[in-house]
């Protein structure tokens, strides 16, 4: 009778679980951990954090990281720490869109934009469509030159970073144990 222990099928379950669960998630947990890799995360999560419609920067995010093989957890955080910043960003987009387009700044209060999208949706999108698109437009003119003073802000600091590290252990020397036996 054959010993259940040795037997090959609780392996070929736990690699099937390991191939299909356990290393995707380690892969995106460690993907993309050098400086270059981080710097760039933290710029383009910062970059789509801040993108002007209210709801999608978690997906864009995410399309992102898949697309530049980014890291996904560090991107989602720089997502959410983006979060007190957004609403601020998106109306300093949407004053930039009507500088742009030559457009005078309209006063429109949140309060009236919620009530106009229960009340008349197709009035809200007929109205604040345009608005929309061209924060749109607006973000995507501000939103390289973002991604490229964040990268290099982060990849300075990340890199000194590394190499204070690299430092701090070449300066450390190992304990060696002692010549004599213990008595």
């Amino acid at each position: 009778m054959p010993d259940p222990a040795s037997s090959p099928q609780p392996e070929l379950q736990r690699s099937a679980w390991q191939a299909r669960v356990i290393d995707p998630i380690v892969a995106q947990l460690t993907q993309g951990i050098t400086p270059d890799k981080i710097a760039l995360t933290l710029a383009v999560g910062s970059a789509f954090a801040l993108f002007p419609i209210v709801g999608t920067t978690t997906l864009l995010c995410l399309i992102a990281g898949i697309v530049l093989r980014l890291n996904q957890p560090i991107i989602q955080v720089v997502n959410a720490l983006c979060t007190p910043l957004h609403l601020p960003a998106i109306f300093a987009v949407v004053r930039l869109s009507n500088l742009m387009y030559g457009l005078p700044n309209a006063h429109v209060g949140i309060r009236l934009m919620s009530q106009m999208l229960w009340d008349s949706p197709h009035e809200f999108w007929r109205r604040f469509g345009m608005i929309a698109l061209h924060a749109i437009v607006a973000w995507c003119a501000v939103a390289p030159f973002w991604i490229v003073l964040v990268y290099f802000l982060a990849l300075s600091v990340l890199r000194e970073v590394v190499r204070r590290r690299t430092n701090d252990a070449s300066r450390t020397t190992p304990i060696e144990p002692p010549n004599h036996p213990v008595p």
